[in-house]
């Protein structure tokens, strides 16, 4: 099945860029990033910014996301995947990021949420002169499922907590 990716959530304050893979069958579901309940994605956002828990209202996380000069995005446009897992992952597009670039030069910092879209931005766009003035940071995925090294939601916002001097200059 062909899924495809949500416009990016974005403003000209944004100074980090936080992709995915593509969206999960909940995310599509519920037509939210991150939609799952299950995933640690905005409580990672909330407690880097010293706030206990997330707001439970969409419309007020991307707020929160934007005022700390946080975008959103995945580095797939569309692919075909059964499921929500990344390694169901098929014949992908990728987004045009070198136009996102472009339209927002204050960009500072891409945050791959996960090896796979790490990996997947390194297949389509290593090398390419758009991003010469960007860091690029792998970071562990925001799935609640443990790894040898994230165990907890406690070990991921720690992981994450350096995007946030990327925020803020």
């Amino acid at each position: 099945m062909r899924i495809y990716s949500f416009p990016p959530v974005i403003d000209e304050r944004a100074r980090v860029l936080i992709l995915g893979t593509a969206p999960s069958v909940k995310s599509l579901e519920h037509k939210q990033f991150y939609g799952h309940p299950q995933n640690f994605m905005w409580r990672i956002i909330y407690r880097l910014f010293n706030e206990s828990d997330a707001d439970p209202v969409y419309e007020r996380r991307l707020a929160f996301l934007k005022e700390h000069r946080l975008a959103l995005w995945d580095v797939i446009e569309s692919c075909e995947r059964e499921g929500s897992l990344d390694v169901n992952i098929r014949a992908e597009v990728p987004q045009k990021l070198p136009e996102l670039i472009a339209e927002y030069p204050e960009l500072r910092c891409f945050a791959f949420n996960g090896s796979k879209a790490y990996d997947t931005f390194q297949k389509f766009y290593r090398g390419h002169e758009s991003f010469r003035y960007i860091t690029l940071l792998k970071l562990p995925s925001s799935s609640p499922i443990p790894t040898p090294r994230m165990r907890t939601l406690e070990d991921r916002v720690e992981a994450w907590r350096e995007i946030v001097p990327y925020a803020l200059t």
